[in-house]
């Protein structure tokens, strides 16, 4: 037990992160005595053979990857539209935890949270020049009236023309650090990899204003500090890479690049320095690190966020303006950093998962503990009702985990049969009420996903494991 128990908190410490039963009405409702979550309520549309989740996307030259074949056989997704994916309630849930991650992360650097409309005026994006330069992955449309718009991919129009109908903007007042998490559109050409490259996204944007270009660059660091922060908190060990600026424009970018084989873009590392570009940013020919001339290592990786120090790009264009020290007018200094949320989420599923299973960063899990009572009908089903009050003595004694236990109510099956399916959704903790539930006292058999690790504990002993469990 205590080895187990050190070993959680590592792993913590690395990610940061029926008979007897009263079920509730609502599955929703408020957890507690009587108002148990139950997996038979969850509106969860699983394909768990492969030719079901095959009939869904159309051809099996669409299942591309692992986390999209995962998502659509548990149920995390359901296809829309070709690139346009129904996200299922625990997708949403861990959507919704990685959200809130963010917003610590972001607002713990001095970043205020808006919401802008995804519909943007066309005049804002020809004041730039990019309704023509973004071509045909723009999703336009008109109105009514005739008047033209876009479907928001990105926001940096909007934003900086908001900032600049502010007219007694002072240096006192800077840096702004304002950020959304939204829906975002994209006219992709061919969608591909379920939620890794789709025309319909949710993204964080931030853009930063700041009163020269000194404290632009220390909000840049700030920033990618931050996301660094982040992904070090989901135990996914992304490599900042030196990036081309492309449409955004601007003078210097980064992006955050997941490692793995399907990854769409190509970048190399030095391992002498630690220096890392994307591929698009170096000569064909080059072989060498600029930085030390040791070796360079390419690899493949995903793209899950990006930043750029843009100057004065947009603020020159809509006059964002502020009084500076010397009481005249100056130009904004900005940024503008992007994450990619549901990207994050099947990254993080393609890294972590095996073939057959989802794993879950710890923070993000949609709950964090399953309860499986026994067959009903079985020798151990006189134990089914210590399974409820196991479920309440987690909930009142870890109060952090109320809302995050659920209990599998579907005693028709098997108990294997649910522990199969379980380890399929990736709960990092499954507690059986098996056999050895009848002995004196108790003991429930603990699968631990995340360290693959099988115990037989106590009631009290199921409580000190699961206070040590942290949660958003």
């Amino acid at each position: 037990m205590e080895g187990l128990l050190t070993r959680f908190r590592a792993l913590a410490t690395c990610s940061h992160q029926l008979s007897g039963y009263v079920p509730c009405r609502s599955h929703h409702c408020a957890p507690g005595r009587g108002r148990r979550l139950v997996l038979s309520r969850v509106f969860q549309p699983q394909n768990l053979r492969e030719d079901q989740v095959l009939s869904q996307e159309g051809r099996s030259g669409d299942l591309t990857c692992k986390s999209q074949r995962l998502m659509l056989q548990v149920g995390l997704i359901h296809p829309a539209s070709s690139g346009c994916y129904h996200l299922l309630p625990y997708t949403v849930r861990a959507m919704e935890k990685l959200v809130r991650v963010i917003d610590q992360e972001m607002q713990a650097i001095g970043g205020q949270k808006v919401n802008m409309p995804s519909l943007s005026p066309a005049e804002l994006w020809r004041a730039t020049n990019r309704w023509d330069l973004m071509g045909k992955e723009l999703l336009r449309l008109r109105d009514r009236h005739g008047k033209e718009y876009c479907l928001g991919p990105t926001h940096e129009e909007a934003i900086t023309a908001l900032v600049a109908s502010q007219k007694t903007l002072s240096y006192k007042q800077l840096p702004f650090l304002l950020y959304q998490v939204t829906r975002k559109f994209r006219d992709e050409p061919r969608p591909r990899f379920g939620l890794l490259r789709g025309r319909e996204f949710y993204m964080k944007d931030m853009y930063t204003f700041d009163s020269s270009p000194e404290a632009a660059r220390q909000t840049y660091s700030l920033v990618c500090d931050a996301y660094d922060s982040l992904f070090d908190r989901l135990g996914l060990r992304c490599v900042r890479v030196q990036a081309d600026v492309g449409s955004i424009g601007g003078t210097m970018s980064h992006e955050f690049q997941l490692p793995v084989d399907i990854g769409e873009d190509r970048f190399a590392v030095c391992p002498s320095c630690g220096f890392s570009a994307n591929m698009e940013t170096l000569d064909l020919s080059q072989r060498n690190c600029p930085a030390c001339q040791g070796p360079l290592t390419e690899t493949k990786g995903i793209e899950v966020g990006h930043t750029f120090y843009l100057g004065t790009k947009y603020s020159s264009i809509f006059n964002a303006q502020f009084i500076n020290i010397h009481g005249k007018p100056s130009l904004a200094e900005m940024g503008c950093y992007g994450l990619g949320v549901t990207r994050i989420l099947a990254a993080a599923i393609e890294v972590l998962s095996t073939e057959d299973c989802i794993r879950w960063p710890g923070l993000l899990a949609p709950y964090q503990v399953c309860l499986i009572p026994p067959k009903k009908g079985s020798k151990e089903a006189v134990a089914t009702e210590l399974t409820g009050h196991l479920y309440d003595h987690i909930t009142e004694a870890v109060p952090q985990l109320r809302g995050e236990v659920l209990l599998d109510d579907r005693t028709h099956l098997t108990i294997g049969n649910r522990l199969k399916d379980a380890n399929k959704f990736g709960y990092p903790f499954v507690i059986i009420t098996g056999k050895r539930a009848l002995e004196d006292p108790a003991h429930f058999e603990v699968w631990c996903q995340n360290t693959s690790e099988v115990v037989f504990l106590t009631k009290e002993g199921v409580v000190e494991l699961l206070n040590q469990v942290q949660v958003v």
